[in-house]
């Protein structure tokens, strides 16, 4: 038994001493494998670390290149220089003489000789646009003029003052500029199309959405010009935005307007010094511009000093001589007139008595009314007899038809105050009766500068709405309705309606002719036309209609033109090409027009035409060169003439009271036609238009360059007029016709409260 249990101890001994001899083994080999498992986890690990080690370490190096690239920058831009005073004082010369000099280039255009061999090289010099431009300048010390430096003066406190008011010396430098490039081109154009510098009033055309018409005036052989100008433009703005980024200085004031450093002495002193600055100098700018065309003041007087002489009465003239920038200044403030001598209520009280008496012995002889007929007034862009100016001759008469209907109906030549432009100035005076000649020389464009700010403007088309209503007067116009503001001007003299190319709804008819730019007069007789014959028209209205085919420029539009072949003017080639689509446009209006009157003639109701052109196109440069010729190139045709239903028709008045006129007599003459009662204020047209025939601003200048050559009369023969002998009933009629168009327009309106425009009823 002790025997079996030694055994069993042995035994037991001996499992007990495997056991542990296995377990050492497996927990080498458990050790191994983890601390494999772990090695290889380890080294994952470590590899993982180093990797975004590696990231952080290049991200450090990254970050630390980057800043070092922007320590650089800032170190750079830190030293970048501060342009001196001194440097900005010399731009500052060379730019505003630069404008004195581009601005005075947009006044001439090089001259075109017949034969530039006859003409010696030193004319040549003198004649070119830069030779007058040298001659201006040259004239501070050759003859003691000093224009130029006036010029040089105003615009550069203009340019000071900007530079003040935004504290910076680069972007005004651009904006100044470029505003004076732009002003050059377009003064340039206008002056070459019109014979007219830009004024005040044609920012006002731009305002009324027309910038897009105005591209359509410019001619093809301009847009050089306009793409030279354009270019030169952008890199000027380039540089000096540049600079300006360069410029270390920044303001030229340094004033700081944080709360929390503006609270200091130099600061507060600094931003009071700029305010005070810049408030000085607008001022400055302000009463200057106030000033300047108003006699006596501190700025017409500091402008003679320097030989600065006024020419109100001719912008062209005044800009040429005392430059372009005096000019638009001088009318930037539109006067309207100055308050006659005597103006009181009782005054105009009389003048209604007086010419209502006048009216009841003109109505005591005549039997009609004018609201008894429908009236259309036609003013036809540019009409005139091509053939009545110095040098212009063709084998083909290009206006026939209405050359002989002139024979047979009241007609004659009407003297516009506008040559190469100016419509809406000779469209007013038609409507209203009012003449330009009694206006201050400043205000420019009555539809521009007057009408838009009048409550109640009186126009010869409220006779028709009295006598039918609000909808007996009706206009067309085939172009945009905002041009001269007609928009506004046609609702301001209480016309229903205004039917245009913009109109809602358009105008019908708009066809034109091959390639020319504007709507064609049978298109524009169309619409006028479909009115007439239309349900709508129960009764005589007052139909006004301004036509647009020939208007400027004139680039060789028509396929078939017979009047290149029979032209035996000697012209240059320039302007014989204008001269030829112009001429092939009248004859197409002297064709349409005269198909217009017979279709008139086919409806059996009483209807009267009167028919202008408005001015003369600005295409005769070489008979402008002769001032003889001014007269000439300021007449153009009319007639007035009565349908077949009228008792007025193939009537035609004595030569002594119808071959001579101006537009605001053309409805007192359309009365005298038509045997028709008239108001006093017609009757006091008519008693003025036996004395003074026609009437206008100033179309000729005497050597002397007198303010009385402000205005030109002709007699019933054409003949200029003296404004110093005319005689007591002429003088008299015209202190009353100011009076009136004074009360009318900017006086206290007291004719209104009298019969005094009020026409005998139907």
């Amino acid at each position: 038994m002790s025997k079996k249990k030694s055994e069993g101890a042995m035994n037991s001994s001996s499992r007990a001493s495997e056991a542990p001899q296995d377990t050492s083994r497996y927990n080498t080999s458990y050790i191994d494998y983890l601390t494999a498992e772990g090695l290889k986890k380890n080294a994952s690990d470590k590899k993982e670390r180093t990797r975004e080690e590696r990231e952080a370490d290049e991200g450090i190096r990254q970050s630390g290149r980057l800043r070092r690239i922007w320590h650089g920058v800032r170190l750079i831009w830190g030293k970048r220089p501060q342009l001196s005073f001194a440097l900005y004082a010399i731009v500052f010369t060379l730019v505003t003489a630069t404008a004195v000099v581009f601005l005075q280039a947009s006044m001439y255009t090089e001259p075109q000789y017949d034969d530039p061999d006859a003409v010696d090289d030193t004319t040549k010099i003198l004649n070119s646009v830069a030779g007058r431009v040298t001659q201006f300048i040259s004239q501070i010390w050759l003859e003691q003029k000093y224009q130029a430096l006036l010029n040089f003066i105003v615009l550069g406190v203009i340019y000071l003052a900007l530079i003040l008011l935004m504290n910076r010396f680069w972007i005004p430098t651009a904006i100044f500029g470029s505003v004076i490039t732009a002003f050059s081109v377009a003064n340039y154009f206008k002056v070459q199309l019109r014979s007219e510098p830009i004024i005040l009033a044609d920012l006002n055309f731009v305002a009324g959405g027309n910038s897009t018409e105005i591209m359509s005036f410019i001619p093809e052989d301009g847009m050089g010009l306009v793409k030279t100008a354009t270019t030169g433009l952008i890199w000027f703005a380039c540089i000096c935005f540049a600079l300006q980024i360069l410029d270390r200085r920044g303001p030229l004031i340094p004033v700081t307007w944080r709360p929390s450093r503006f609270v200091s002495f130099k600061n507060i002193t600094l931003v009071l010094t700029r305010i005070l600055a810049a408030a000085l100098t607008c001022v400055l700018v302000f009463s200057f511009t106030w000033n300047l065309g108003t006699t006596n003041s501190w700025s017409y007087r500091f402008a003679q000093s320097f030989g600065d002489s006024p020419e109100m009465w001719n912008a062209l003239g005044d800009a040429s001589n005392n430059g372009p920038a005096l000019t638009f200044l001088r009318l930037a403030h539109a006067k309207v007139m100055d308050e006659p001598e005597g103006y009181s209520e009782e005054t105009m009280r009389e003048i209604a008595e007086r010419y209502s008496t006048e009216a009841s012995t003109i109505n005591a002889s005549r039997a009609n009314n004018l609201t008894d007929s429908t009236v259309i007034m036609v003013l036809s862009e540019t009409f005139s007899d091509p053939l009545r100016v110095p040098g212009i001759s063709f084998d083909i008469d290009p206006m026939p038809n209405i050359r002989q209907l002139k024979e047979v109906t009241t007609s004659g030549l009407m003297l516009s105050p506008g040559y190469g432009g100016g419509t809406a100035n000779i469209e007013y005076q038609a409507l209203t009766g009012l003449n330009l000649s009694n206006f201050d020389a400043s205000l420019s464009v009555p539809y521009q500068q007057l009408v838009p700010s009048q409550t109640n403007p009186y126009a010869f088309n409220q006779i028709w709405n009295d006598a039918y209503g609000e909808d007996a007067s009706i206009a067309f116009h085939p172009f945009n309705k905002n041009m001269y503001f007609r928009g506004t001007n046609y609702s301001r003299f209480n016309f229903s309606k205004f039917m245009t190319i913009d109109s809602d709804p358009p105008i019908e008819h708009q066809d034109v002719i091959g390639s020319a730019w504007y709507i064609s007069d049978e298109s524009s007789y169309q619409n006028v036309l479909d009115e007439l014959n239309s349900d709508a028209h129960e009764s005589p209205q007052f139909i006004q209609l301004v036509t647009m085919q020939n208007h400027m420029p004139y680039n060789d539009f028509y396929e078939d033109n017979e009047f290149k072949n029979v032209d035996t003017s000697s012209l240059g080639d320039e302007e014989r090409v204008s001269v030829e689509t112009y001429v092939k446009g009248i004859s197409i209006t002297d064709q349409v027009t005269t198909e217009f009157l017979n279709q008139l003639n086919q409806i059996n109701e009483p209807i009267t035409v009167i028919f202008y052109g408005d001015h003369l196109p600005g295409i005769y440069s070489t008979a402008a060169e002769n001032p003889d010729n001014a007269v000439v190139l300021h007449e153009t045709d009319y007639f007035i003439w009565s349908n077949q239903a009228s008792t007025s028709n193939s009537t035609k008045l004595a030569a002594e009271s119808s071959a001579f006129t101006s537009s605001n007599y053309f409805m007192s003459s359309a009365a005298e036609h038509m045997n028709a009662k008239v108001s006093p204020y017609l009757a006091m047209l008519s008693r003025l238009h036996q004395e003074i025939p026609a009437m206008s601003r100033a179309v000729t200048q005497s050597e002397d360059n007198e303010e009385d050559d402000a205005v030109t009369y002709l007699d019933a023969y054409g003949n200029l007029m003296d404004p110093d002998n005319l005689s007591e009933n002429a003088q008299r009629l015209l202190e009353d016709y100011r009076l009136v168009q004074y009360d009318m327009t900017v006086g206290r309106n007291y004719l209104a409260e009298t019969n005094f425009t009020t026409v005998p009823a139907s």
